[in-house]
């Protein structure tokens, strides 16, 4: 591993934050001499006095580890934890530690791109593990509450193994789990002869290899989304834990008779439910201060364009956040659909007030203005039916084959029409698309006009065979 990977690590193991991070990771990117305070200034673009702020708390986070931070007053302390990260980092057997894998990187950074509050879920979080020596800890929302944006959060912050659940991708099956978050185990603590091991064992093993105060938090999102056969807990988790072992899950709420996790007698398990009334004000308070950074920061793409459509209709940046927050009903998935489009001018037509009311409205509003009620069959529909059916990242050459259409004007619909509700990723050099998030997917499977059994879709789904089966052939 080079230097900055280690420093990165090292980032996480004492917990800094983002911008802590950034911070000693600039100070340090000459491995030989640090950056002076002036020298750090400059390159983060931010002012001294920031720059003594930060330094002041890696220097606090850091003293657990070398306490000579503590005992140096004065200048000179940038050198010291120089001089001891370092002496750490050529030990001969300093184990490799990986920040995230690969296969989640860009839907951490995209999550976290706009990552606001949440702090009260951090501190709860955080006195589980400080009351209990293992456990379970679940995050319940509904969805576009902001569930996977909490993990991302703390899976960049504390660099812990992860594994996002993704039904729109088929990343959702124990087997994919269980390797994905083996290869992080084996990699991150050095275990030798693992490959083929079974998550208990994998634990024990890393449990072994914990010091005094470390600990192993597994973040896994979006337990509802998972596929597998019915029988043992979502995923094969234990039923049992090894001590400093514990486990960060998020799920929507699941329906009576649904499975939930079992664990033996005596393992903690705690629920932090987002829909309680005791956390209602905490909700509100983020998604205003959501609002309030999209509206008036400097480096929102959408900051002028949202301000001159406040400007046009006479009301303030406060009334605008208040409704707003209002409508969205602590929905931050609601928030990331309706301001973009009323920064491109989709509301330019509609007042405050007429803003549509909560996540599925908001879904209502853009299916009608699309004119899929008006005008059923039309290619609009068709693109959606085969990325339902397809479920995989597929590209717009394969999207017009199954269509029988011209590729450009798939291509207009991808770019243009649907946009907002599709993700976009690098397969093989090749430009994907699927379904971005599982509350579209709900809201399609009430509408009638996505029956599977209308005769137009019957017809779609026979495309996709043939299609399928001549690019076999």
């Amino acid at each position: 591993m080079d230097w900055q990977e280690f420093l990165t690590g090292e980032s996480g193991r004492h917990e800094l934050s983002m911008e802590q991070t950034e911070t000693l990771l600039a100070l340090f990117s000459r491995e030989r001499v640090p950056l002076n305070q002036t020298e750090l200034s400059l390159t983060l673009s931010i002012s001294e006095p920031t720059v003594k702020q930060r330094m002041g708390e890696i220097y606090r986070k850091f003293s657990a580890s070398f306490p000579e931070l503590d005992n140096h007053q004065g200048a000179g302390k940038s050198r010291i934890l120089h001089t001891k990260l370092k002496q750490k980092y050529y030990q001969p057997s300093q184990p490799v530690v990986a920040p995230y894998p690969e296969e989640f990187i860009s839907l951490i950074e995209e999550k976290i791109r706009r990552f606001c509050g949440r702090q009260f879920v951090f501190d709860t979080f955080q006195q589980f593990i400080t009351d209990n020596p293992h456990g379970y800890f679940t995050i319940v929302g509904d969805a576009g509450m902001g569930k996977s944006s909490i993990v991302a959060k703390y899976v960049w912050e504390h660099k812990s193994p992860c594994y996002f659940n993704i039904l729109v991708e088929r990343r959702n099956r124990p087997e994919l789990f269980l390797k994905s978050i083996r290869r992080q185990l084996i990699d991150r603590y050095q275990l030798p002869k693992s490959e083929e091991a079974d998550l208990p064992t994998l634990l024990a093993q890393v449990a072994g290899k914990l010091t005094a105060g470390d600990r192993l938090v597994i973040a896994i999102d979006a337990l509802d989304e998972v596929e597998q056969e019915p029988g043992e807990n979502l995923l094969h988790l234990p039923t049992t834990l090894p001590n400093n072992v514990y486990f960060l899950l998020t799920r929507r709420p699941f329906n009576l008779g649904q499975r939930r996790l079992v664990v033996s007698p005596g393992v903690p398990v705690k629920e932090l439910d987002l829909r309680d009334s005791d956390y209602v004000h905490f909700n509100q308070n983020d998604i205003k201060h959501y609002i309030q950074y999209v509206v008036t920061n400097p480096d929102s793409e959408y900051k002028d364009n949202l301000t001159q459509w406040i400007q046009t209709r006479s009301i303030t940046d406060t009334n605008f956040v208040e409704q707003v927050a209002k409508k969205s009903e602590n929905n931050f998935m609601y928030l990331r659909y309706v301001l973009p489009a009323i920064a491109k001018g989709n509301y330019n037509d509609l007042s405050l007030k007429q803003l549509p009311d909560g996540l599925q409205e908001y879904y209502q509003s853009h299916w009608v203005r699309m004119g899929m009620e008006a005008k059923p069959g039309q290619l609009m529909e068709i693109v959606l039916y085969i990325l339902l059916e397809i479920g995989t990242p597929i590209p717009c050459e394969m999207i017009a084959g199954i269509a029988e259409k011209g590729e450009c004007h798939v291509a207009q619909i991808l770019e243009n029409k649907w946009v907002e509700y599709l993700k976009k990723q690098d397969v093989e050099g090749e430009i994907c698309y699927t379904i971005y998030h599982a509350s579209f997917l709900d809201f399609l499977k009430t509408k009638r006009e996505m029956d599977s059994k209308r005769r137009i879709f019957l017809e779609v789904n026979k495309r996709i065979s043939e299609y399928l089966e001549n690019g076999m052939a």
